[in-house]
């Protein structure tokens, strides 16, 4: 595809739609480059955000602190603002940007491979999809995956047990001793 000067535009891929993700096509887009998906295994936005929705879940460092540089968040209610206000954040990004068009939801890529001959990626998707692209950006995070930890007994542990990046919110923790 050819930018706004005739010059030929890589496909790009970015894998991941948190901060990482959602400011690369941002920033892609104001730069000129047209040719662009976002790839995002969840079914919406938010990365970190969308995975880590627990009781209380908020940002740890000032909310004037967590937007992007260049699209400031003026309208923060707290110093530490929640998840969902940080959540809502990252949609009206995508939406301000006209992203939501450009971005694959419920997309998990599986692999990518680099061919060094055709200088092309090829990523394929958890459903078995293949698709090229020139660049890959990957802004996958860290935070989305549960890691449970090594403690002995875990697997003999009868009660109810879930991670706080697979919140279960349908589990009433009142009256329960929670570790």
């Amino acid at each position: 595809m050819a930018d706004g000067n005739g010059t030929a535009s890589p496909s790009i891929a970015i894998i991941g739609a948190g901060f990482s993700g959602i400011g690369m096509a941002i920033r892609l887009k104001q730069a000129g480059f047209a040719d662009f998906t976002i790839y995002e295994a969840a079914d919406d936005v938010g990365g970190t955000w969308y995975w880590n929705s627990y009781p209380g879940a908020a940002c740890d460092i000032g909310s004037h602190l967590y937007s992007f540089s260049f699209k400031r968040n003026h309208e923060w209610t707290k110093t530490y603002a929640g998840h969902e206000e940080i959540l809502e954040y990252l949609r009206a990004c995508m939406r301000e940007e006209g992203l939501y068009r450009r971005t694959r939801l419920s997309t998990k890529i599986e692999t990518a491979a680099y061919d060094d001959a055709a200088c092309r990626w090829t990523l394929t998707t958890a459903d078995g999809e293949q698709v090229e692209h020139d660049v890959v950006i990957f802004g996958c995070g860290q935070l989305n995956e549960p890691k449970r930890p090594d403690v002995p007994g875990l697997d003999d542990f009868a009660g109810a047990m879930f991670h706080s990046a697979r919140w279960d919110h349908g589990f009433d923790l009142r009256g329960k001793r929670v570790a």
